[in-house]
């Protein structure tokens, strides 16, 4: 949808990156298939007769020379959307130099400005080390100067707004999101219309089924949303707050801060995430929230510190992101 109202209003759009055409999650059919003639169909090329181009290609698995080329085709051809996907998160590892030395900093090493959006699978599912984490504390940890966007959106809603922001904003900025997976089938995930036809992207969303004077608030960015939320409902747990960082960088302080202060009452402050504690957002927001908190303790509830992202046992991971939502709402 995001995609089809950009190039009806003349954005040209380019999409790269393993199994795009379909999407390596079954989200997306961008390309159909004949399958007498073999002949190919793109329905967003298909729109209206004066629409800009929708171009959409599946690459190979050669991460740093394909995402290397899409940087350079951003920064060439400004005026299209060009977007590379990882098949899972962790595959931008193979193309970490391209981000390190091109796109994280160009305009402040050579003044050369790229809007390029980097898609990353990132959320914990039981798959194993190398199909659970994009890395967010690599991208997070490069972040100064407004050099780049980091999202970690939670409904698609968001998600839409979030990729027509990106050409509609008066600034060229590289965008980094930590897109869902389980998430794209998950019953709770979806978004009224009218979420779409008005409305922007907000950066943090607040709670709005939460009591005024809540005795516990989480913060927390991503899908593990979803299994605090479910937690709360089965518990029937009335005190406690769920607040969603949905932009991590540049971060909104200001309407943090407005939060915080709206919860002012609360006795206990946790911040939760599925990752292990030296991975994740942790090492980026337990300062900031520690400056907006004025003396405030919070408390740190995910995975303890590990050298590898995520177990490759199902039952050990069930186990472990149980662990976690229950503890959030104890703390």
């Amino acid at each position: 949808m995001a995609y089809g109202t950009l190039v009806v209003d003349g954005t040209p759009i380019r999409l790269s990156g393993q199994d795009s055409e379909r999407g390596t999650f079954s989200h997306r059919h961008s390309v159909l298939y004949d399958t007498e003639t073999l002949e190919k169909y793109t329905p967003l090329n298909n729109i209206s007769k004066d629409q800009s181009r929708f171009c959409v290609h599946n690459s190979s698995l050669s991460e740093a020379a394909v995402l290397g080329f899409d940087f350079g085709y951003s920064v060439d051809y400004p005026q299209m959307l060009c977007l590379w996907e990882a098949q899972f998160g962790d595959f931008a590892n193979g193309a970490q130099a391209i981000f390190d030395q091109f796109i994280s900093c160009s305009e402040s090493k050579w003044q050369r400005l790229s809007g390029l959006v980097m898609l990353l699978p990132h959320g914990y599912e039981g798959q194993g080390p190398e199909h659970s984490s994009a890395r967010l504390e690599r991208y997070l940890q490069a972040c100064a100067e407004e050099n780049i966007q980091v999202c970690n959106v939670t409904t698609p809603a968001q998600f839409f707004h979030l990729l027509r922001r990106q050409k509609m904003q008066n600034v060229i900025k590289p965008l980094v999101v930590m897109t869902p997976k389980s998430l794209l089938r998950h019953k709770l995930c979806v978004s009224a219309v009218k979420d779409f036809t008005t409305g922007h992207f907000e950066p943090i969303l607040d709670d709005n089924n939460a009591p005024k004077k809540a005795d516990r608030v989480i913060f927390c960015s991503g899908k593990v949303y979803y299994d605090l939320l479910a937690h709360r409902e089965e518990k029937g747990i009335k005190d406690t707050a769920i607040i969603r960082i949905e932009q991590l960088y540049p971060l909104d302080k200001e309407k943090l801060a407005a939060l915080i202060k709206k919860y002012s009452s609360a006795k206990s402050l946790v911040w939760c995430q599925e990752e292990p504690k030296n991975m994740g957002a942790w090492g980026y927001m337990a300062p900031e929230l520690s400056e907006l908190l004025g003396g405030k303790s919070i408390s740190y509830v995910g995975r303890k510190g590990s050298a590898s992202p995520a177990t490759g046992v199902l039952t050990i991971h069930k186990r472990e992101q149980a662990a976690i939502v229950e503890e959030s709402f104890k703390k």
